[in-house]
Protein backbone atom coordinates (compact mmCIF):
# COMPACT_ATOMS: atom_id res chain seq x y z
CA UNK A 1 0.00 0.00 0.00
CA UNK A 2 1.60 3.59 -1.07
CA UNK A 3 1.43 6.42 1.40
CA UNK A 4 0.19 5.47 5.19
CA UNK A 5 -1.56 2.82 6.49
CA UNK A 6 -2.48 1.85 10.11
CA UNK A 7 -2.48 -1.64 10.65
CA UNK A 8 -5.17 -2.98 13.45
CA UNK A 9 -5.19 -6.88 14.62
CA UNK A 10 -7.38 -8.54 17.47
CA UNK A 11 -6.05 -10.78 19.59
CA UNK A 12 -8.89 -13.12 21.09
CA UNK A 13 -7.71 -14.68 24.52
CA UNK A 14 -10.73 -16.66 24.34
CA UNK A 15 -11.29 -18.12 20.82
CA UNK A 16 -12.25 -21.33 21.51
CA UNK A 17 -15.59 -19.93 23.50
CA UNK A 18 -16.07 -17.42 21.27
CA UNK A 19 -16.15 -19.87 18.73
CA UNK A 20 -18.43 -22.25 20.98
CA UNK A 21 -20.59 -19.43 21.05
CA UNK A 22 -21.12 -18.74 17.36
CA UNK A 23 -21.65 -22.17 16.79
CA UNK A 24 -24.50 -22.33 19.80
CA UNK A 25 -25.99 -19.45 17.51
CA UNK A 26 -26.13 -20.90 14.53
CA UNK A 27 -27.58 -24.00 16.01
CA UNK A 28 -30.51 -21.79 17.65
CA UNK A 29 -31.25 -20.19 13.81
CA UNK A 30 -31.23 -23.33 12.50
CA UNK A 31 -34.53 -23.94 13.81
CA UNK A 32 -36.26 -21.13 15.69
CA UNK A 33 -39.72 -23.60 16.93
CA UNK A 34 -39.09 -22.20 20.17
CA UNK A 35 -39.01 -18.40 19.15
CA UNK A 36 -41.72 -18.94 16.68
CA UNK A 37 -43.77 -20.69 19.49
CA UNK A 38 -43.06 -17.69 21.95
CA UNK A 39 -44.15 -15.44 19.33
CA UNK A 40 -47.70 -17.40 18.64
CA UNK A 41 -48.60 -17.37 22.10
CA UNK A 42 -47.62 -13.77 22.51
CA UNK A 43 -49.52 -12.84 18.83
CA UNK A 44 -52.14 -14.60 19.63
CA UNK A 45 -53.11 -12.90 22.96
CA UNK A 46 -52.65 -9.55 21.68
CA UNK A 47 -54.83 -10.43 18.46
CA UNK A 48 -57.69 -11.84 21.60
CA UNK A 49 -57.22 -8.50 23.26
CA UNK A 50 -57.96 -6.70 20.00
CA UNK A 51 -61.99 -8.01 20.22
CA UNK A 52 -61.82 -6.61 23.57
CA UNK A 53 -60.92 -3.27 22.24
CA UNK A 54 -62.60 -3.74 19.07
CA UNK A 55 -59.68 -1.86 17.04
CA UNK A 56 -57.16 -3.07 13.97
CA UNK A 57 -53.56 -3.71 14.85
CA UNK A 58 -53.28 0.02 13.45
CA UNK A 59 -55.59 1.10 16.40
CA UNK A 60 -58.18 2.32 14.73
CA UNK A 61 -61.70 1.34 15.88
CA UNK A 62 -63.27 -1.31 13.65
CA UNK A 63 -66.42 0.04 11.63
CA UNK A 64 -69.28 0.35 13.69
CA UNK A 65 -72.41 -2.71 13.04
CA UNK A 66 -75.14 -1.33 10.44
CA UNK A 67 -77.94 -0.42 12.04
CA UNK A 68 -79.91 -3.26 10.14
CA UNK A 69 -77.64 -5.25 11.54
CA UNK A 70 -78.02 -4.42 15.28
CA UNK A 71 -81.93 -4.76 14.74
CA UNK A 72 -81.73 -8.16 14.11
CA UNK A 73 -78.84 -9.39 16.01
CA UNK A 74 -79.97 -11.63 18.82
CA UNK A 75 -76.66 -11.80 20.90
CA UNK A 76 -73.66 -9.73 22.16
CA UNK A 77 -75.08 -6.50 20.49
CA UNK A 78 -72.96 -3.89 21.32
CA UNK A 79 -69.83 -6.37 20.11
CA UNK A 80 -68.32 -6.24 16.86
CA UNK A 81 -67.12 -9.50 15.14
CA UNK A 82 -68.87 -11.83 18.20
CA UNK A 83 -72.22 -13.42 17.97
CA UNK A 84 -71.34 -16.56 19.50
CA UNK A 85 -67.54 -16.08 19.76
CA UNK A 86 -66.43 -18.56 17.33
CA UNK A 87 -64.07 -16.19 15.57
CA UNK A 88 -62.39 -15.21 18.51
CA UNK A 89 -62.60 -18.65 20.18
CA UNK A 90 -60.83 -20.54 16.78
CA UNK A 91 -58.01 -18.08 16.37
CA UNK A 92 -54.52 -20.15 16.55
CA UNK A 93 -50.99 -20.31 15.46
CA UNK A 94 -48.73 -23.25 13.98
CA UNK A 95 -44.93 -22.54 14.68
CA UNK A 96 -42.54 -24.23 12.70
CA UNK A 97 -38.56 -24.01 12.07
CA UNK A 98 -38.72 -20.93 9.90
CA UNK A 99 -42.06 -19.63 10.36
CA UNK A 100 -45.43 -19.07 12.52
CA UNK A 101 -48.91 -18.56 11.06
CA UNK A 102 -51.61 -17.30 12.84
CA UNK A 103 -55.17 -17.38 12.17
CA UNK A 104 -58.43 -19.24 12.16
CA UNK A 105 -59.92 -21.88 9.62
CA UNK A 106 -63.43 -20.06 9.95
CA UNK A 107 -63.53 -19.16 6.22
CA UNK A 108 -65.92 -15.83 7.18
CA UNK A 109 -62.69 -14.64 8.91
CA UNK A 110 -61.27 -13.64 5.96
CA UNK A 111 -64.53 -11.57 5.04
CA UNK A 112 -63.91 -9.93 8.10
CA UNK A 113 -60.50 -9.22 7.67
CA UNK A 114 -60.84 -8.02 4.34
CA UNK A 115 -64.11 -6.95 3.94
CA UNK A 116 -66.88 -7.73 1.25
CA UNK A 117 -68.34 -5.19 -0.77
CA UNK A 118 -70.69 -6.75 -2.97
CA UNK A 119 -71.92 -7.70 0.52
CA UNK A 120 -71.50 -4.41 2.23
CA UNK A 121 -69.38 -6.20 4.86
CA UNK A 122 -66.14 -3.16 5.79
CA UNK A 123 -62.91 -4.79 6.33
CA UNK A 124 -62.45 -5.04 10.18
CA UNK A 125 -59.07 -6.36 10.48
CA UNK A 126 -58.48 -8.38 13.66
CA UNK A 127 -54.63 -9.93 12.46
CA UNK A 128 -51.42 -8.15 11.71
CA UNK A 129 -49.17 -6.41 14.08
CA UNK A 130 -49.04 -2.89 15.50
CA UNK A 131 -45.61 -1.17 16.52
CA UNK A 132 -45.73 -2.44 19.83
CA UNK A 133 -46.43 -5.99 18.35
CA UNK A 134 -43.25 -5.66 16.60
CA UNK A 135 -41.20 -4.47 19.39
CA UNK A 136 -42.63 -7.51 21.51
CA UNK A 137 -41.50 -9.56 18.51
CA UNK A 138 -38.15 -8.18 18.34
CA UNK A 139 -37.73 -8.54 22.22
CA UNK A 140 -38.96 -12.40 21.96
CA UNK A 141 -35.98 -12.96 19.16
CA UNK A 142 -33.57 -10.77 21.09
CA UNK A 143 -34.23 -12.72 24.32
CA UNK A 144 -33.95 -16.04 22.40
CA UNK A 145 -30.73 -15.38 20.69
CA UNK A 146 -28.94 -13.87 23.67
CA UNK A 147 -30.00 -16.14 26.35
CA UNK A 148 -26.63 -18.58 25.87
CA UNK A 149 -24.33 -15.67 24.35
CA UNK A 150 -24.57 -12.84 26.85
CA UNK A 151 -21.95 -14.18 28.97
CA UNK A 152 -19.72 -15.02 26.55
CA UNK A 153 -20.13 -11.72 24.44
CA UNK A 154 -20.79 -8.83 27.70
CA UNK A 155 -17.22 -8.19 27.96
CA UNK A 156 -16.63 -6.75 24.47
Amino acid sequence: MAGAALDIQIHISNAAEVKAAFEGLQARLADLTPVFQDIGESMLNRTRERFNTQTAPDGTPWKALSPAYTLVKKQNVAQILTLYGRLRGTLNYQAGKHEVRIGTPLIYGATHQFGDPRRNIPARPFLGLSVSDEQELLDILNDHLSSNSRSLFADY
